[in-house]
């Protein structure tokens, strides 16, 4: 990291990473093109996690080549300027794997279901509609930086 002073420590990172709930994906595209993609995640165990269709260009890209990086941006603070704020980020470089596993993959987007689902009861009811229908990712991570910008 270039500007030390900006650096926010593992801690700050792993909040960020379990507060947030989106980032965007960056995988190696067809033809070897960047393939940027948001994505509504969970971070568990130092593991983030996400689920998808068990088909495209997302799946193509993961079989294809399994490093990635993923970028969380919070939500930031207005400035007393009216016009810029202050905001944290956190980039992860790892390694993205499908689970196959079906017990893996249920517990995976219980996890998910919560975070984002009303109610537990939601989420299982998600789960087992839809469950052989869906892909679940996992990206371990290799490495995380994350740093404070103040816009100016």
């Amino acid at each position: 990291m270039r500007r030390q002073k900006q650096e926010l420590s593992k801690e700050e990172c792993v909040q960020i990473l379990t507060d947030e709930p989106r980032g965007v994906l960056a995988l190696l595209g067809d033809y070897d093109y960047p393939y940027a993609v948001p994505m509504s995640h969970v971070y568990v165990d130092g593991k983030i996690y996400f689920h998808g269709a068990m088909k495209g260009h997302k799946n193509d890209s993961v079989k294809k080549y399994d490093k990635v990086s993923y970028c969380v941006v919070d939500k930031g603070v207005e400035n007393d300027d009216g016009w810029s704020y202050t905001f944290k980020s956190v980039i992860v470089f790892g390694k993205i794997k499908i689970l196959t596993d079906s017990d893996e993959k249920a517990e995976r987007l219980t996890y998910l279901g919560d975070k984002f689902f009303p109610s537990h009861e939601d989420t299982v009811d998600e789960i087992s509609r839809l469950l052989n229908k869906t892909e679940v990712f996992e990206i371990t991570v290799d490495h995380m930086t994350g740093k404070i910008v103040e816009e100016k």
